[in-house]
């Protein structure tokens, strides 16, 4: 499997953030259970937040994740301290619907597990909504532990 990261172009970066927090506006709906309005004011405070002038800092890198040259996902990572111990998150790992299905999520994953050994971190971290299983069954079988689980109950 030919699969590759390119770092995204400067004027790549817009774009993918549209995309990038329409797709979280989308997940905190689905997989959050939360209203449409507020998640997307959330995504929207998030995003503010890591890109403060409309643009990520130097922190974070951006990814096309290509296969045989040709575009299907994105790969956003970003250098972070945890409890005294440099990490990388994972903020963003998207693969396209048609390419799903075919290992080329878990090859990002395992290219990402690359370049945090190249920024020198010895731990990946992200985050993974409950509902979510597909994911969480992908990041689990890669070895990621789950280290919090929030849980709740209507009560109606």
């Amino acid at each position: 499997m030919n699969v590759l990261l390119r770092k995204l172009r400067d004027d790549e970066l817009p774009a993918f953030g549209e995309v990038s927090m329409a797709r979280y506006v989308q997940s905190i709906e689905l997989h959050g259970g939360v209203p449409h309005e507020l998640a997307a004011e959330k995504a929207r405070r998030d995003f503010e937040a890591l890109w403060p002038d409309g643009r990520p800092g130097p922190e974070h890198h951006i990814y096309a994740v290509e296969k045989d040259g040709f575009g299907i996902g994105f790969l956003w990572l970003a250098e972070r301290d945890s409890h005294g111990r440099k990490v990388v998150w994972v903020y963003d790992v998207w693969i396209d619907e048609e390419h799903r299905g075919r290992g080329l999520g878990r090859e990002a994953m395992r290219l990402a597990e690359q370049e945090t050994r190249m920024f020198g971190g010895a731990r990946l971290e992200l985050n993974v909504f409950g509902r979510n299983d597909v994911a969480r069954g992908l990041y689990r079988s890669l070895g990621y532990e789950e280290s919090a689980i929030l849980m709740g109950k209507d009560l109606e």
